[in-house]
């Protein structure tokens, strides 16, 4: 079953800063994407909801160009995830558990790594670079922190570190997988705060998240994935217990979310 409401359909005439249309991906004989097709204008929150192994991650992952689709195509304000990623159009915030927080780097130096398409085999960066860092550090609030070890900062404070990162980079496309996991309430707010201030000047965010209560304050539209686009629209036409049924299969609102 495909439901769709409160979005144009694929083809309009709004340009779309991401379009995803007909997306298939496998992994051997896993399904983990159907004929996922969604657009989102420039200067929106997009929050992306369904149960774990829905393919959330795995349409980041298409978007960021680090799968190859088996069918259908991604497009980042025109472009292919490969040419977006090269110019740093796209940025990514991953999930804590897939960073390596013992690394020696500091919060500045992997601030620094969103600059390194612009810097060429030496990595080495110039005044500009250094600037674009600094004032995206500050952006963030962490500038007091830049030089501190990154496994040395609370949950909330690493997520805006990557943040950061793609801020430094330029991203006009930012992907957060779920930013708010792990953070405590004061950072869960400011993220949100500051991810609302990127949109306002143009961003084009999405953010798989869990915490389905804290989404209407976050996004401008929410999808529902099982695979494929299950509804998109916004989040009080998504948050309903009829169409959360068909991904979750209980009443996630009153309680009984599904981690």
């Amino acid at each position: 079953m495909s439901v769709k409401t409160g979005v144009p359909p694929i083809g309009g005439t709004t340009a779309p800063a991401l379009r995803v249309d007909g997306v298939t991906v496998r992994y051997g004989d896993v399904l983990a994407l159907d004929r996922a097709s969604l657009e989102v204008a420039p200067g929106r929150v997009c929050g992306i909801i369904g149960v774990n192994g829905s393919g959330k991650s795995t349409l980041f992952k298409a978007v960021m160009g680090l799968v190859h689709p088996d069918a259908g195509s991604v497009l980042i304000a025109g472009d292919t995830p490969a040419a977006a990623r090269r110019a740093g159009a796209v940025g990514y915030v991953p999930q804590s558990e897939a960073v390596d927080w013992d690394f020696p780097l500091s919060v500045r130096d992997v601030v620094m790594t969103g600059r390194y398409g612009r810097m060429g085999f030496t990595r080495r960066p110039k005044a500009a670079d250094r600037e674009a860092v600094e004032r995206a550090l500050a952006r963030v609030e962490l500038s007091d922190y830049a030089d501190r070890q990154i496994g040395r900062l609370s949950g909330g404070q690493r997520k805006r570190a990557f943040v950061a990162r793609g801020l430094a980079q330029g991203a006009t496309v930012l992907l957060l997988d779920e930013p708010f996991a792990g953070v405590d309430k004061r950072s869960e707010a400011t993220i949100t705060r500051l991810l609302r201030e990127l949109a306002a000047e143009g961003r084009t965010i999405l953010v798989s998240t869990h915490d389905l209560h804290a989404l209407p304050g976050l996004a401008d539209e929410a999808i529902l994935l099982m695979r494929r686009v299950l509804v998109h629209g916004a989040p009080s036409e998504v948050l309903t217990p009829e169409h959360l049924s068909l991904a979750f299969g209980l009443d996630v609102l009153s309680g009984g979310e599904d981690e």
